[in-house]
């Protein structure tokens, strides 16, 4: 006797196969969802007042007109899948601790202000935050956060009918474990956006060698490739595109002189 599946599960045998084959990285969402979750979580973000102290935009517009150039200067690059599509906003937080940026789905940016003191350059922040657009744009964050609260659960909160999950979420979204392929992948995107720019290509290479000389690094880094491997692809990502490694020259201390 024919055994017949039915639709539901027949849809979930497809998806399971899909999503082994493509090795974990399979994304049912839409670009409209992912920028519908990345406003929910952004607004539980703005709201976590405590975790998230965020410098207020118009008292410090001199801080955020430098990242915003900076932003811009990648997305024009003509490189960043979705630049026209996902909002790319830019805020700060006031935590001179932590050594850290991370980007929501649909692409709101944060930069903690311990990791822009840290920097030593423009071109080096601008490395990284190639590699948080390319997260974004590259939907890394929507495959990392499906893989840990499931399909069903994200588009609740897409629909704005679990905020509860959507606070854990903004809480923990600077500590969101990528898998190595994506955090490489990010590395390699953040050459492309750099390539057409006036900025070192390599830039997102001075944070990983800073970084590997400090006694104890940031915790998002212990599960990811070591910081030599990623300065070693991203300086191979650029021989292969023949890219500028020239410094830009742009006067960094003035933005660091711009934060509190």
């Amino acid at each position: 006797m024919t055994q017949h599946l039915q639709p539901i599960t027949f849809i979930f045998v497809i998806f399971m196969t899909c999503l082994s084959c493509s090795g974990g990285d399979l994304n049912l969402f839409s670009i409209e969802d992912d920028k519908a979750l990345g406003e929910q979580v952004d607004s539980e973000i703005q709201a976590s007042t405590s975790e998230y102290p965020i410098l207020d935009q118009s008292a410090y517009s001199e801080a955020y007109n430098h990242l915003e150039r900076i932003r811009d200067a990648v997305l024009n690059s003509g490189q960043v899948a979705f630049a026209n599509e996902f909002l790319w906003e830019v805020h700060i937080i006031e935590d001179d601790e932590t050594l850290n940026a991370f980007a929501t789905p649909g692409g709101y940016l944060y930069f903690y202000t311990g990791l822009i003191k840290f920097l030593d350059s423009e071109d080096e922040l601008a490395g990284v935050m190639a590699h948080e657009i390319a997260h974004a744009a590259e939907r890394h964050s929507t495959d990392a956060l499906t893989r840990t609260y499931g399909i069903a659960l994200l588009l609740d909160i897409t629909l704005g009918q679990d905020q509860n999950t959507a606070s854990d979420i903004a809480v923990g979204l600077a500590s969101l474990s990528f898998s190595r392929n994506d955090e490489t992948d990010a590395d390699s995107k953040s050459v492309l956006y750099l390539s057409n720019t006036d900025y070192d290509c390599t830039g997102a290479a001075g944070f990983f060698e800073k970084i590997n000389g400090e006694s104890q690094p940031p915790e998002f880094l212990s599960t990811h490739p070591s910081p030599n491997n990623r300065v070693q692809n991203i300086e191979d990502i650029a021989s292969d595109l023949n890219c500028s490694t020239n410094p830009s020259g742009n006067n960094y201390q003035d933005l660091i002189d711009s934060l509190p």
